[in-house]
């Protein structure tokens, strides 16, 4: 099924103009091949529109919130901008903070140093790495991975029912999973929460790039995001929402920025003052590049229209799961069924194939760029596959030989920017592979199948 006959009856936008959408690479068998990028869960392709903006905006790079002169007032102005874009995508409240981080990892990290001492953190298994490990100097309760999303919101509220009510409590949840692409229930999960006096933050990185994401429409209370997998380039990312315990904590990182007044004390030391607005998380010269990035690929999207955007994803969805369906040895992974609501992310295992050779033919034979192993969610993967999920693996990394027993999957994830032409590339790729096996050669070295030279 081709994805132009699948999207016949409706209109739908054109892919986004992508950096990277032109690159040819070659191929083991001979000749070249224009790249399929599907990696996008891992980190989407720049939008053209977001490089444009940063590189008109270069020549006139200044120092933030340093300088009198014409450039570094504008760039202070362009920074601060920036948050304002982010603070009105992400639908924020008026009294709520936008501090940009390095990533979602970083920004979790962030809200992990400025909880409460006595807070309670309540984490499902599913979670990402950067979502599910930050709270370790926390008290932490891990929920078993759901069956369906009202499990889930039932698993939760237990959970809560059975904290002290007295003392701060946290929830963190994932809004689309990074493995299965599964939506979870997002508002469902924060009313339980609200109602057994619980926070939430939701981890919006595979979320925030294909549906549109509201602090207020979802009612929680921060939402943790990053640049690289919303079209915009490396080393940014944001969290946003309450201000209450980002004021109320030391800041994530001592320098300049952060402090208002430094002052030396009688006894010899040092006194400060810290700001109490973002700039008290962000010390040091900030990514003001890394931030208007980020602004420039929020207008960009809001711009090309939620409905569309997801109106075309959703054929890209439907395309790769019926093509796939033709091949009995594959397997789509899933916590909440085939029919559950997913954005462009599927995992899947090919009977008799380790994942990482698989992967290693796609890229190698068809100029396909897909990711294998477990996607930093062990246990999530390993619960998938039906492996023990207390079992210890190097993140990303296969954990057998080709032809061997695999503990890893194969992921494919696309989005604003996908041709149409690189899922059914995809979709005709697995099909042959699995019908006739893989023309070359493949070896193991420093833990990834690559092809034998």
């Amino acid at each position: 099924m081709s994805v132009s006959s699948a999207a016949s009856d409706q209109t739908v936008c054109t892919p986004l103009p992508v950096l990277g959408r032109d690159v040819t690479v070659p191929l083991v068998t001979g000749g070249e091949v224009t790249y399929a990028a599907l990696d996008y869960a891992a980190s989407a392709p720049a939008l053209q529109r977001v490089w444009d903006d940063v590189a008109a905006y270069a020549p006139y790079y200044g120092s933030v919130h340093r300088g009198a002169g014409y450039l570094s007032q504008l760039s202070t102005d362009l920074f601060e901008n920036a948050r304002n874009t982010v603070a009105e995508f992400l639908g924020c409240r008026p009294a709520d903070q936008v501090v940009f981080t390095r990533s979602t990892t970083d920004s979790l990290n962030l809200l992990a140093r400025v909880i409460p001492a006595d807070c309670q953190v309540f984490v499902f298994e599913t979670e990402h790495h950067a979502s599910l490990l930050p709270w370790q100097d926390a008290r932490v309760t891990y929920l078993d991975a759901p069956s369906t999303p009202q499990q889930a919101v039932r698993t939760l509220e237990r959970a809560l029912a059975d904290r002290d009510p007295h003392g701060p409590a946290l929830v963190c949840v994932t809004g689309a999973s990074n493995v299965t692409g599964e939506l979870w229930p997002v508002r469902e999960l924060a009313a339980a929460a609200h109602a057994h006096g619980a926070r939430i933050v939701l981890d919006a990185a595979q979320l925030a790039p294909h549906h549109p994401v509201s602090v207020t429409d979802l009612d929680v209370d921060w939402i943790a995001f990053s640049g690289h997998k919303l079209y915009a380039p490396f080393g940014s990312g944001v969290l946003a929402g309450r201000a209450d315990w980002l004021q109320a904590a030391e800041p994530y990182l001592a320098g300049g920025g952060a402090s208002r007044k430094v002052t030396r004390r009688e006894d010899g030391g040092v006194a400060v003052e810290w700001h109490e607005t973002a700039a008290r998380h962000e010390a040091g010269s900030p990514n003001v590049i890394g931030a208007y990035a980020i602004a420039s690929a929020c207008k960009a999207l809001t711009e090309a229209g939620w409905d569309s955007l997801v109106a075309r994803e959703q054929h890209l969805v439907r395309a790769v799961r019926e093509g796939l369906a033709e091949v009995p040895e594959v397997r789509i992974l899933s916590l909440f069924g085939d029919d559950a609501p997913r954005v462009g992310v599927l995992s899947f295992v090919v009977e008799g194939w380790n994942s990482s050779h698989f992967a290693a033919a796609l890229s190698a034979e068809y100029g396909i760029g897909v990711r294998d192993g477990l996607f930093c969610a062990h246990p999530l993967v390993r619960t998938l596959l039906g492996s023990d999920p207390q079992s210890q693996g190097e993140c990303g990394a296969p954990e057998a030989a080709p032809g061997e027993k695999s503990l890893n999957a194969i992921r494919v994830s696309f989005g604003a920017g996908t041709p149409d032409e690189h899922v059914e590339r995809f979709v005709a790729a697995v099909r042959e592979l699995v019908r006739d096996g893989a023309k070359w050669r493949y070896r193991t070295e420093e833990g990834r199948c690559v092809p034998a030279v």
